[in-house]
């Protein structure tokens, strides 16, 4: 059974690969590595959605640094090959396995609100800001949490300095990459707003025009940063000129006079700036199978959410399930986490989170006994109580429905020699983040604040998620570790996507764990995401296949969202190997490296 759903669940992801948006690969160019979806081998690994970002890291690795400094170094250069997804403009969340305690760690990279935001900091003569107008604002941009985060991670468990680590990405930076498709693509869907923007126009609409695909891009602005960064460290950004450049631009966005766009001012502030700290934090953890999941606690959901939901497929055999059921239950374990999340989750230093009682097995027990084979829960579901698990579906609060996140960030996860493991997602939010770029430093800020509720989902329920001085907004970041008994990595995952990125994690980990895909298939097989909506997305490979009319004679209800997520993993085998894996397909194809391949 196992393998016949494994091959159903590949052709599908064929399908699927067949209308994904950005889907035709790169021109070759002597300039760019070549992207391959799998590699093995020794010496470690590093797998990302971008060819150069991937190099950067091998190099690390083969002169001699750990995970740590190698996923650093891939993130620098994503930041330049990856500018609308990733960037010190933004934060997110670094989960870290150390091989010789056989023990995780994560950082809490989240960018915060200003000191003065208050609850109604999205609130405009008493009701919500559009969302667009607030993405593409000042009022958007939070305080940048990714360049603390490299040096916390360097400090704690790197290597080498964060000058020497910041070098290959400053070379791409100062020397340009290949522009594909997906990069001109997502240009493309920015144009308009790039445009309101003069120094945002210059950088990445050169000559006015978009960037060609198989043209170079450089960006010396950003190189110039990166050498700053490594010459001062990251005070440059918290207490020195990069940070006061960041204020100001925050504070009064440099648009278009002629645009007539009115890009709403923030109050960043340098006190903002000096108050930050990424935070080491305790990792979520949950057993599943008899393996250790470890993730990130809030201020992310996705550590929590992604653990009920293992937890509710627990008592399930995943394994000799039809594909009819599997997807079923599925979708609905995740529908009631995403409930439970919505209600609970937000960021502990403001809110009473009951991170323990969530990935208790109680609980989610108590929230496994609404699926019913023949029938789908309606959404949105009431949230349950974990504090008071009790009787079968007892609700705490009444029903609220998800808010909404933007879907662009990206994810690396890389392995050394000795063992050591880091799955790693940042992100700037949107794609294009604010569509704000700071001038002459050559990055984007983040809209990360558009992430908390604008008001209160439910006004009859307190909503963990508003907005509030220095608060996190909360985030669905789920960069995931799961060890064996004896406490070895098996495998390491995660993926951007916004609010699917937890239902992206989750449908590779039962795919890979209980479906007995390989983990690159596991990665390309067609998703569902169900976030406790009335509608289910799927992507094509699931949408137009016989599964679909299958799952819709039970009751469920879809609509098509042509891509969700762009994943990577890492996977430990016998002998010292690692196995390394991206996207096939999904934004052009990822890549895959190790330090030696084996033959």
């Amino acid at each position: 059974m196992r393998r016949s759903v494994g091959r159903n669940l590949s052709l599908c992801a064929v399908a699927a690969s067949m209308v994904a948006v950005g889907a035709a690969a790169p021109p070759s160019s002597a300039s760019a590595p070549r992207k391959v979806p799998v590699a093995v081998g020794h010496g470690g690994a590093v797998a990302s959605v971008d060819a150069d970002a991937s190099a950067a890291g091998i190099e690390v690795l083969k002169n001699g640094g750990n995970a740590v400094d190698a996923a650093v170094a891939t993130a620098a250069a994503l930041g330049v090959t990856e500018p609308y997804s990733s960037g010190v403009g933004g934060g997110g969340y670094f989960v870290y396995y150390d091989a010789k305690s056989r023990t995780v760690h994560t950082i809490d990279g989240r960018e915060t609100a200003p000191l003065t935001a208050d609850s109604g900091l999205f609130l405009e003569d008493g009701k919500p800001l559009a969302f667009n107008d607030a993405v593409t604002s000042g009022l958007s941009v939070g305080t940048p949490g990714t360049p603390a985060t490299w040096q916390s991670a360097l400090d704690a468990w790197g290597s080498e300095r964060l000058g020497t680590v910041l070098k290959p990405a400053t070379r791409i930076a100062r020397d340009g990459f290949t522009v594909d498709d997906t990069f001109r693509s997502q240009t493309a869907s920015n144009e308009a707003r790039f445009r309101n923007f003069p120094d945002t126009a210059k950088l990445f609409l050169p000559g006015g025009q978009l960037p060609v695909v198989g043209s170079t891009f450089k960006n010396p602005d950003l190189a110039r940063t990166y050498e700053e960064l490594s010459r001062k460290g990251v005070g440059a950004i918290y207490r020195g000129d990069l940070g006061a450049d960041i204020v100001k631009t925050v504070n009064k966005p440099p648009v278009d006079p002629g645009s007539g766009y009115n890009a709403r001012p923030g109050e960043l502030s340098a006190k903002d700036l000096k108050a930050y700290a990424a935070k080491y934090r305790a990792p979520s953890k949950t057993s599943y199978r008899g393996l250790g999941v470890y993730s990130m606690a809030p201020s992310s959901s996705g550590g929590t959410t992604v653990g009920e939901a293992l937890n509710i497929l627990e008592k399930t055999d995943l394994s000799k399930a039809s594909d009819v059921t599997y997807l079923h239950r599925f979708i609905e374990a995740s529908r009631i986490a995403f409930a439970d999340r919505g209600r609970w989750v937000g960021d502990p230093a403001f809110e009473d989170v009951p991170t323990k009682q969530l990935l208790s097995q109680r609980f989610a027990d108590s929230r496994e006994c609404l699926i019913k084979d023949d029938a789908v829960l309606t959404s949105p579901v009431a949230p349950g109580d974990p504090k008071h698990p009790g009787t079968c579906g007892k609700a705490g609060d009444k029903a609220a429905p998800t808010t909404y996140e933007g879907e662009n960030t990206t994810h690396l996860t890389a392995a050394d020699k000795w063992g050591n493991v880091v799955s790693y997602t940042l992100t700037i939010e949107s794609t294009g983040g604010s569509g704000i770029t700071v001038p002459g430093r050559g990055f984007l800020l983040n809209n990360e604040l558009t992430d908390f509720s604008f008001a209160p989902a439910n006004p009859a329920v307190h909503d963990p998620n508003l907005p509030g001085p220095g608060k996190r907004p909360r985030s669905s970041i789920s960069p995931t570790i799961v060890l064996d008994k004896a406490g070895r990595p098996v495998v390491a995952v995660g993926s951007p996507g916004g609010a699917t990125i937890i239902t992206t994690v989750l449908q590779t980990l039962t795919g890979f764990l209980d479906r007995g895909l390989p983990l690159v298939d596991a990665i390309a097989a067609p998703r569902a995401s169900q976030r406790n909506a009335a509608q289910t997305e799927l992507e094509p490979g699931l949408y137009d296949s016989e599964l679909r009319g299958k799952l819709e004679a039970i009751g469920h209800s879809f609509k098509l969202n042509p891509e969700i997520g762009a994943a990577t993993g890492v996977q430990r085998l016998p002998g010292g190997k690692w196995l390394a894996a991206a996207e096939k397909v999904r934004r052009g194809g990822g890549s895959a490296m190790v330090v030696r391949p084996a033959k």
